[in-house]
């Protein structure tokens, strides 16, 4: 949730006074001016026991906000040029990369699903990539290039899928564990940026942030920074575009599996949450 305009200190302690003058949610977001999912998201998160108290949201915050910066390893010059160098100039991919580290040094000095992280947050990009504004994600094998024949056929109604809704394991269909999540998107009002939600099917735990474009590399990019400290066990968006890049989640986080519902069928997380 990296990239998502959290509420302040200052908003916080507001909105303890507003609610304890019963305002409603509605009444609350015009006097902060904000969003009325905003204001339901902060309290939805950030009330325990029945109890929302500022200065404990702000840390909960504040420790996000802490998990979404990249892997501290990385802030080693010498190692982030070496990995930097590996991945664009070489073209390995980033489990070469941990591999040989862990070979040359015995022990991991560095996990691939750290590096696939600092690929998506960026952190590798350069404005002289003959890609463009893309990044360095577009590096990645999977993503394959861009250019097309004369005879190329469009094929973006349709997306690889891994594994059917009907192969979930027992504890995602009955909702009896944590760590099986529902994704999906909501446009925004210009049509570029969505928010990428996810809801734990069990708690019913919402987590969720701004991806800058409805595209398959921004959406993977939230979805890494939100799941970071989150047990995840499984994941089931909808067939939307968004989601064409899912392989590279399931690597990045160590092979966590994506279901998908059939055709004809949509999942919805969003309806009695926003």
């Amino acid at each position: 949730m990296c990239h998502y305009h959290h509420l302040t200190l200052s908003e916080r302690e507001n909105l303890l006074f507003f609610r304890a003058q019963s305002y409603s949610i509605s009444r609350i977001a015009a006097a902060l001016g904000r969003d009325k999912s905003t204001i339901s998201r902060e309290l939805r998160r950030n009330t325990v026991n029945g109890k929302y108290l500022p200065i404990t949201a702000q840390q909960q915050y504040a420790r996000r906000r802490k998990a979404c910066k990249p892997h501290k390893r990385l802030e080693n010059a010498e190692l982030f040029a070496l990995v930097k160098n590996l991945f664009l100039v070489h073209h390995w991919s980033p489990e070469e990369i941990a591999g040989r580290l862990q070979l040359e040094h015995q022990k991991a000095l560095l996990s691939y699903a750290t590096i696939y992280r600092a690929i998506y947050a960026g952190m590798f990009d350069e404005t002289s990539s003959s890609h463009g504004s893309r990044g360095a994600v577009r590096r990645l094998r999977h993503h394959g290039k861009s250019r097309h024949t004369r005879q190329y056929q469009e094929r973006r109604g349709s997306i690889p899928i891994s594994h059917d809704i009907s192969e979930r394991p027992a504890g995602a269909a009955n909702r009896s564990r944590r760590g099986h999540w529902e994704c999906d998107t909501i446009a925004g009002k210009t049509g570029k940026a969505c928010l990428v939600t996810l809801v734990d099917r069990k708690s019913r735990y919402l987590v969720g942030g701004k991806a800058a474009k409805k595209t398959a590399q921004a959406v993977n990019t939230v979805l890494l920074q939100v799941l970071q400290g989150q047990p995840v066990k499984s994941l089931t968006p909808d067939r939307g575009k968004e989601f064409a890049h899912h392989a590279a989640v399931t690597e990045a986080l160590n092979g966590v599996p994506f279901y998908f519902p059939r055709a004809c069928e949509k999942i919805s997380v969003n309806i009695d949450l926003l």
